[in-house]
């Protein structure tokens, strides 16, 4: 049994679970406002010594934090600091505050932790 169709808030009828073209649109949008204000990613640090610190780190931790929490085993391919360093230097390096996570729980649990602080 599936659930019903749902209307958007632009008239479309749009299937259960799946989101409208208008909210991909605006999702799309506000990304790359975002994106056009964020330095780049070598202006914040990643450079060639972190990923060079991070293909270790990785190597030495290779499952995934929040996935091995609920009893799942997936590899890790991303290094997270726990704390946000938000440009310093000193807590950006100290591997006390990485952790090794999965993609898709470092892009959807880790940011709604984030977003909560």
């Amino acid at each position: 049994m599936s659930l019903p169709p749902r209307i958007c808030s632009c008239g479309r009828v749009v299937p259960h679970g799946e989101r409208c073209e208008c909210q991909r649109t605006m999702t799309r949008e506000r990304n790359a406002r975002h994106d056009a204000r964020r330095p780049s990613a070598a202006a914040r640090g990643y450079n060639h010594e972190w990923r060079k610190a991070r293909t270790e780190y990785l190597a030495a931790h290779p499952h995934c934090r929040e996935c091995s929490k609920n009893g799942t085993t997936r590899l890790a391919s991303v290094v997270d600091h726990i704390i946000p360093h938000r440009g310093d230097k000193r807590l950006f390096w100290h591997r006390a505050n990485w952790q090794p996570l999965c993609a898709p729980c470092h892009n959807s649990v880790k940011q709604r932790q984030e977003r909560s602080l």
